[in-house]
């Protein structure tokens, strides 16, 4: 006689485990950094060092999470997305880095714009100023048009829940609003770290 084993139904883990465990690492890696890192030398004497790693630690978060969301989109917008979930789960975290990331960079802002002549404004109109009329005003005010998208992507995707893989409507408008946030935040990434390139803060 034969013995038929029967198997439960596979159960996805939980989304709050995938957090759990992210959150988990981040605690770990942090506490060996803040153990064993000569943070002086790292950050440098700047008065906005500080500020300044917070700022790149966010833009580098941020570009992973939208590097993420851009395929997951193209996944949305082809009617091909399976980890729904997933999807909510980060444009929530896109959202949230977003916000740190603006208010990092605004706060850094404060030394670029100094009324002192080494400041990085005052030394590009004096020597480039292509570089700050051009380049860095662009990539001021593109950098700022991440945060609405990542904002409204996730209220759409929680309001609306499963309902927009349905309907090909919400499918593009969510998938759109992914896209463009890659790209403003990608535009203002590469003319940020140019800018970094020729005079630090």
């Amino acid at each position: 006689m034969e013995n038929h084993t029967i198997r439960p139904p596979h159960t996805p883990w939980p989304t709050w485990s995938l957090v759990l465990v992210a959150a988990t690492l981040v605690a770990v890696s942090t506490g060996i950094v803040l153990a064993t890192a000569p943070f002086a030398r790292i950050l440098g004497p700047s008065a906005y060092a500080i500020g300044s790693a917070c700022h790149g630690l966010a833009a580098f978060l941020l570009m992973v999470t939208s590097t993420i969301g851009l395929y997951l989109a193209w996944r949305l917008f082809m009617g091909r997305i399976q980890a729904f979930p997933d999807l909510q789960l980060l444009t929530v975290v896109s959202a949230t880095l977003s916000l740190l990331t603006v208010v990092s960079g605004n706060w850094i802002y404060i030394a670029y714009r100094a009324k002192t002549p080494d400041a990085p404004r005052a030394y590009f109109l004096a020597n480039a100023p292509e570089v700050h009329q051009v380049f860095f005003e662009f990539k001021e005010y593109a950098a700022l048009f991440t945060l609405p998208l990542s904002v409204a992507a996730a209220f759409i995707a929680w309001h609306y829940g499963r309902e927009i893989v349905k309907k090909t409507w919400t499918r593009v408008a969510l998938a759109s609003l992914m896209t463009l946030h890659f790209f403003y935040f990608v535009v203002a990434f590469g003319l940020g770290a140019a800018v970094t390139k020729l005079i630090g803060i």
